[in-house]
């Protein structure tokens, strides 16, 4: 069990998670715990979601690459437990059209951030993701 307020990542490639993780961790990113493959996070997760003595994530970051729909197709199917449960999502992704980022958006993706080639623009994108997940948190979950 992880510790309370830490991020829950989805992400079916080691070595992205491994540096977004370290990345996150670089400006004050809480535990980090990473579910590679999109079948693991949703099992794990809500296993976890549904457990009321189980330490929640705050947030839960999907970075699914194994095709163009991943990410979608993920939040299709778990937008009603996240909702429920108030855990925002965010996604990592390459860059989108404006329909793109809706079709997100209405899918359940609370913010949406993305992956760049450049070394500083993803470190920023990093920081932006930690800043997300501090403004998200929830006041009543202090002390638990």
């Amino acid at each position: 069990m992880s510790e309370p307020g830490f991020i829950a990542l989805v992400d079916d490639d080691d070595h992205s998670a491994y540096l977004l993780t370290r990345m996150m961790a670089a400006h004050g990113a809480p535990a980090i715990s990473h579910f590679g493959t999109a079948a693991l996070g949703e099992g794990q997760i809500a296993a976890m979601l549904q457990d009321p003595l189980a330490n929640w994530p705050g947030l839960v970051i999907i970075d699914l690459k194994s095709h163009s729909s991943a990410n979608l197709e993920f939040l299709e199917r778990n937008q009603a437990l996240f909702r429920q449960k108030g855990i925002p999502i965010a996604v990592m992704s390459p860059p989108l059209s404006a329909a793109g980022c809706e079709a997100l958006t209405a899918a359940g993706a609370a913010g949406i951030f993305f992956r760049h080639a450049e070394l500083d623009a993803y470190r920023r994108e990093a920081a932006a993701i930690v800043t997300f997940w501090a403004r998200h948190q929830r006041l009543d979950a202090i002390g638990m």
